[in-house]
């Protein structure tokens, strides 16, 4: 165990951990919004409820996700302080204007949104929530900004006296393509985590034993499956074809990176073949799998030309163009098997996400009971609450290990980055530390949001409404009069005409 393994893998621990919680938060504010919006608009109850009921979990999530960012912050520190004095006047701007305005935004109107539910009309008090998702997302912008500029350095010069960055141009910092090609990526990976996990724990809320909750119950948490379904399903096609964009942007500007996701060592030829799944011996350097001709041309280049450059070649071209500056004994390959099952984890769990939304908006069709009467289908919609995580866990795993050897890209090396007094004793008891709290976070979040799921959307006091008629179970109708209307008085009866 060295230093800087040591030290990476805190790096990726925090970062991971972190990045659970981070677009859960962002899509839930979302989703609570959208509901909320959409009390404020039709007058049904049953938006407040879920509104309510969903924006527990949002608390939580966003909770645990500022307490995950502090260990975050504090390992950097720790053990990156020749990186941070490297980047201290690129990072400073972007990381002080989210902190000032962003976090602020955000967490000051947390607290209104909280505590003001019967002060303020629906309208105004749904401002409160999307002031929340506009401070998450400016938070993104900006945590974003600095990140590209590690993958791709703009807006800077080399100090003659420090040899460290100096900021030359704030613009072209927040004008960089690496971040206009990443946040829509992230963003809407955020949109699908937040519809996912509504939808799959919803699906859990239905699992539980007829005996456990009423028919209302079965109403809400069906209605919170459907609305689930949409947002995932809008989530997932729009991070597909953002990605598709990123991709196309990182296939020239780091090459290593796209040629380790598709197990390229030697130049594909033109046009290229895509392999699904292959056998990679990174010692050897070789690749074999199954490929399916011209498949690669289409899907880096939209057309059936175009050939890709391997790993090899590229090493070649890094060494002539670093050498002279870091010497003729660096290595340019990247983790090629992390990389290249990440990728197809992340890409399974895009299109499996649709998949599933799919399926779940099928089942849940209107006047229909198909969902209930198959419990089958339940326990798949739980399950995949948790796919979510494998694609944003193998999305940064892509964009951090497919950087090596660089933690700036070009400017400066893992290696060079790392805290002069960091000691391998200290670095395992912090690993412990860290690896012991995060396992004692994710099981708070993991505790009170089943607690939130087993009491019930009864548990806010709210009447909750078949405003579309659904189906009850077993073939009933229930028919229940939204606020406002001819019969709003008797709102909390049920007439039930058996099917």
């Amino acid at each position: 165990m060295s230093i800087l393994g040591l030290s990476r893998f805190q790096f990726a621990m925090t970062t991971i951990f972190h990045f659970f919680y981070v677009p859960l938060s962002i899509g839930l504010a979302l989703c609570v919004a959208i509901l909320e919006t959409m009390y404020a608009v039709k007058k049904h109850e049953i938006y407040l409820t879920m509104a309510k009921f969903w924006g527990k979990v949002f608390l939580l999530s966003f909770a645990v996700g500022v307490v995950t960012g502090i260990i975050q912050e504090f390992q950097f520190g720790m053990n990156w302080s020749n990186y941070s004095r490297f980047m201290g006047d690129i990072f400073g701007a972007p990381l002080a204007i989210e902190a000032l305005l962003a976090f602020f935004l955000e967490s000051t109107f947390i607290g209104v949104w909280m505590f003001t539910w019967d002060r303020f009309k629906p309208a105004v008090h749904a401002v409160f929530i999307w002031l929340v998702c506009l401070g998450s997302i400016m938070s993104a912008i900006w945590i974003l900004a600095a990140n590209s500029f590690m993958q791709h350095p703009t807006g800077f010069e080399i100090s003659k006296q420090t040899g460290h960055v100096k900021l030359r141009s704030f613009t072209d910092v927040i004008g960089n393509p690496q971040l206009w090609r990443a946040f829509p990526h992230v963003i809407f990976g955020a949109v699908l985590t937040g519809g996912m996990v509504m939808l799959g724990m919803a699906a859990f809320g239905l699992l539980r034993k007829r005996t456990q909750h009423s028919d209302s119950d079965r109403i809400f948490f069906t209605k919170s499956v459907r609305f689930g379904a949409v947002v995932a399903l809008v989530g997932a096609v729009l991070t597909i074809g953002a990605g598709d964009l990123q991709t196309q942007f990182i296939i020239d500007d780091q090459p290593m990176k796209f040629a380790a996701t598709e197990g390229l060592y030697e130049d594909s030829g033109d046009p290229a073949a895509w392999t699904p799944v292959a056998l990679i011996d990174e010692g050897a350097k070789t690749s074999k799998g199954i490929e399916i001709p011209y498949m690669l041309s289409l899907l880096s280049y939209h057309r059936l030309s175009g050939g890709v450059k391997g790993m090899n070649t590229i090493n070649q071209e890094l060494h002539q163009q670093y050498d002279g500056k870091f010497g003729a004994d660096m290595n340019y390959y990247v983790p090629v098997n992390v990389l290249f099952w990440s990728f197809r984890f992340m890409a399974a769990v895009g299109f499996g996400v649709a998949l599933v939304a799919l399926l779940a908006l099928w089942f849940t069709r209107r006047n229909k009971t198909t969902l209930l009467r198959n419990r089958w289908m339940l326990w798949v919609l739980g399950v995949c609450t948790f796919l979510p995580f494998i694609g944003n866990t193998g999305g940064w795993l892509i964009t951090e290990m497919g950087r090596y050897p660089w933690i700036v890209y070009g400017l400066l090396t893992i290696a060079d980055g790392v805290s002069p007094t960091a000691t391998v004793g200290s670095l395992l008891f912090t690993n412990i530390v860290y690896f012991l709290l995060f396992l004692v976070l994710g099981g708070v979040m993991i505790f009170y949001s089943r607690r939130v799921l087993l009491q019930g959307p009864a548990g806010d006091g709210l009447p909750i409404e078949d405003i579309d008629g659904m189906d009850g179970p077993d073939g009933a109708a229930l028919h229940l009069a939204p606020k406002g209307t001819a019969g709003a008085a008797a709102s909390h009866e049920r007439s039930v005409e058996l099917a």
